[in-house]
């Protein structure tokens, strides 16, 4: 039992906490979350008088900040205790305050109770259970190294290289046996027979390269190192060649992570990338603003970007010009016929500012071309991937003439899309969450048969399972979508265990601390956002044009409200109108402050202005409820709602131009997973406030370069953007001073060419670690696989039967 818990029995707290106890039973709720449960426990201090000292520090207090769940039953309640970052406790209390101690199992029976789909009579019900999978493989000790997977992976690979040299030096010899390209053998040949002699030539090369000027091209001294039994790829100078070969050698005569990771991160392994996005409008125009496009393909246009520079920097660095090896990224997507205009029915499209890299497009075989011809939801999508899959292979071997080095999937129909693939062609395995829907939808397992027919929940946490356990590294953008913080789950800890009742237990969905996961979170295109200082990089007719269409234009097509006074502060914000997104609770919060009114007037950003634009249900809801918030606060002539789909390049100006005016941006989404849209604003130079929910907080340092909001709390968040308004007005340098700290918080941490370096530099490190570890994968991918075959591909098979009727 908790040490915290036998020290409140064993004190004078245990009659306050019976007490707090018995009036939770007289809440309607009979299933507490944690905010439930704070709530009720400050309402229980007041009521008592207790002090503010007794809520924040008795160990009653402490018990309940780290309390997730209650769950009130007739004769007992079950508390769901959450004592460490990923460490949870379950524990069934009685009257008297007996307390016993839950499994998992029990508490999962317990969640299918209260839904009343608890059915001992019939049987057991399926368990999946991942943690013996995660036996074979070292663990992560510290919560606090939880994302840091490659870091701790480097250790073990280099003190297994310690402890067993001659065959950590066998398997690094095997390993750089194997490379090459299309033909051509890579870094050693045929005349380097074993590992012992590689220790050997290479100290000889480099004596010989040492005798060289640095700066001596590679092709000048091919012939010679080729005698030695090196091929190229070492570098692409006698110095860099120099270098790469004194890195190899420190690290055969005494590992260590630091050499390990230089060493790996310089091997040429890396040529063809296969970036997996399949749901959504995918293309370069016209697709921002539909319904499941969003920030994905802002995303992964700039990393694709990104990545053909920094391969092709690789390939030069390794010497390998001569060789004419080019880097090849594919964008693999969904290919829409019927396009609504835009280019997502072209098969292959090049990506701008590429020399070769591409959006392929493959279409869904038409089961029903009434459905497939048209735009699939993504909560509809997922009977089709299992064939996209298939004919995506034949695609993708036509195209890159050979099998990828590496996929990485994105979003939960593009991991499961990466798995299949990668099962198939034997490659890593990269996935990209972007944003788990379990996370965003209260009780979204609990009631998924409720949900099931707009949702199909259990389709898509079936394929979140298969393709998290798949995946050879898990990319997140920040910590706590792993694992949250100490008063809240992340989004990955959500899978540790779960009930979908009737269907499966989840008794262990994932291993936390398995040093898969990593932490790299993207840039921002510096080309496209950047200062508005930079007016040397500004166009004056886009900004006029901006400005015209942001605070003056009427066109009732695009454009709802004139505003009275264009002299009073812009408040800014740009995104899809759902309801996570909360464009409409931003609009509320500036309803409920008639002060703030009198000082900004609010700008919105939105993609459409009628329900008769939008085929998405959630999307025509929110356009209704914006316009009632308008005419319920009398918005009118303080807000301007633009309906309109930006160019990129005009998304990225008109950052500027509300900077332009020292005008804000605000964040509200009641959960952001990362916010793409936040460093967009902060490097252009816009204060920013932004949700406390999710990637914000960490990279958002509050009152420093920016401002933590809580969406849930309007007069709250309107208070604390009116309290900055009003500071700027009293001190004319504060705006300036959080837009600069804004900039520079971007630049240090959060760009493209710092994700795309790490990316690769993991692409090689976990290449190696399958091809060197001992860990046996096959068992969990045959058992992955019964998960796909016997789970998600019957239900997928009955959704596809309710399109076919369509």
């Amino acid at each position: 039992m908790s040490n915290l818990i036998e020290t409140i029995l064993n004190s004078d707290e245990k009659i306050e906490l019976w007490q707090f106890l018995e009036e939770l039973r007289k809440s309607e709720k009979r299933y507490l979350l944690r905010n439930d449960i704070q709530n009720a426990f400050e309402n229980y201090c007041k009521l008592h008088e207790k002090s503010d000292g007794f809520y924040h520090t008795s160990l009653v207090g402490k018990l309940v900040y780290y309390t997730q769940e209650i769950i009130l039953e007739e004769e007992s309640l079950c508390l769901v205790y959450r004592p460490k970052i990923a460490r949870h406790e379950f524990y069934r209390i009685y009257d008297g305050l007996t307390i016993e101690p839950l499994t998992i199992q029990q508490l999962l029976d317990i969640r299918d109770r209260f839904v009343n789909h608890y059915h001992p009579e019939e049987g057991d019900v399926f368990e999946i259970d991942f943690g013996p999978f995660y036996d074979y493989s070292p663990i992560v000790r510290d919560p606090k190294n939880i994302g840091r997977g490659v870091q701790f992976l480097n250790r073990f690979l280099s003190s297994q290289l310690f402890q067993n040299p001659q065959q950590g030096l066998e398997a690094l010899f095997r390993f750089l046996s194997l490379h090459s390209y299309n033909g051509h053998t890579l870094l050693i040949n045929g005349r380097i027979k074993n590992s012992q002699q590689l220790s050997e030539q290479v100290k000889d090369a480099i004596s010989f390269v040492s005798e060289l000027p640095e700066n001596q091209p590679y092709e000048e001294f091919r012939f010679e190192l080729q005698s030695m039994g090196f091929e190229p790829g070492w570098g692409n100078t006698a110095g860099r060649v120099k270098e790469t070969l004194e890195i190899l050698d420190r690290l055969i005569d005494l590992p260590d992570p630091e050499v390990m990771e230089a060493f790996l991160s310089r091997i040429p392994m890396i040529f063809r990338i296969v970036l997996v996005s399949v749901h959504g409008w995918f293309g370069q125009e016209g697709v921002l603003g539909r319904p499941d496009t969003g920030g994905q393909v802002v995303y992964i246009l700039d990393q694709a970007r990104s990545l053909e520079q920094r391969l092709q920097e690789d390939i030069t660095l390794a010497g390998l010009d001569g060789l004419e090896v080019q880097p090849q990224v594919m964008i693999l997507s969904r290919l829409i016929p019927n396009s609504d205009g835009t280019r997502c029915n072209e098969r292959l499209e090049k990506v701008h500012g590429t020399e070769n890299a591409w959006i392929l497009r493959v279409p869904f075989r038409d089961f029903n071309p009434d459905v497939t011809q048209n735009w699939i939801s993504r909560f509809e999508i997922w009977p089709y991937l299992e064939t996209f899959a298939i004919d995506a292979q034949k695609e993708l071997y036509a195209e890159l003439r050979g099998k990828p080095d590496l996929i990485i999937g994105n979003y939960s129909d593009g991991n499961l899309v990466a798995f299949l693939l990668a099962r198939r062609l034997n490659v890593t395995q990269f996935n990209v969450a972007h944003a788990l829907e379990k996370s965003k939808y209260l009780f979204s397992n609990l009631y998924w048969q409720d949900l099931e027919n707009t949702y199909h929940f259990s389709l898509q946490f079936t394929a979140d399972l298969i393709a998290m356990n798949a995946a050879n590294c898990i990319i997140s953008s920040t910590y706590q979508e792993i694992v949250g913080r100490p008063d809240s789950v992340g989004q990955y800890e959500s899978y540790e265990s779960f009930t979908m009742p009737d269907l499966f237990h989840v008794v262990k969905g994932i291993e936390l601390f398995s040093p898969k996961f990593n932490v790299v979170p993207p840039g921002v295109n510096e080309s496209v956002y950047f200062p508005y200082t930079r007016t040397e990089d500004r166009v004056p007719s886009k900004i006029e044009q901006l400005e015209d269409l942001l605070f003056t234009r009427e066109d009732p097509a695009q454009v709802f409200g004139k505003l009275d006074d264009l002299n009073k502060r812009p408040i800014f914000s740009m995104a899809r109108l759902d309801r996570i997104k909360n464009l409409t609770g931003l609009a509320e919060a500036f309803g409920l402050s008639e002060e703030l009114q009198e000082h900004c007037n609010l700008i919105l950003v939105a993609g459409k202005l009628s329900v008769s634009e939008s085929t998405d249900s959630e999307e025509r809801e929110e356009i209704e409820k914006l316009y009632r918030i308008i005419d319920q606060y009398n918005l009118h002539g303080k807000i301007r709602w633009l309906g309109v789909r930006l160019p990129k390049s005009d998304s990225g100006e008109i950052y500027r131009v509300i900077a332009d005016r020292q005008g804000i941006f605000v964040q509200p989404a009641l959960f952001e997973a990362f916010g793409l849209t936040i460093l967009e604003a902060m490097i252009s130079g816009l204060p920013t406030f932004a949700t406390q929910f999710g990637g914000p907080l960490e990279i958002i340092q509050d009152k420093v370069n920016g401002f933590y909001i809580n969406p849930t709390n309007l007069e709250e968040t309107a208070k604390k953007i009116l309290e900055f308004v009003c500071k700027c007005e009293g001190n004319s340098n504060y705006w300036l001073e959080v837009s600069n700290r804004a900039i520079a918080r971007v630049y240090s941490t959060y760009t493209w060419k710092i994700h795309t370096t790490k990316l690769l530099s993991l692409a090689r490190i976990y290449g190696f670690w399958n091809f060197t570890s001992k860990e046996n994968r096959e068992d969990m991918l045959r058992y992955i696989e019964a998960l796909f075959y016997l789970i998600y591909k019957p239900r997928a098979k009955q959704l596809l039967e309710l399109h076919m009727q369509r």
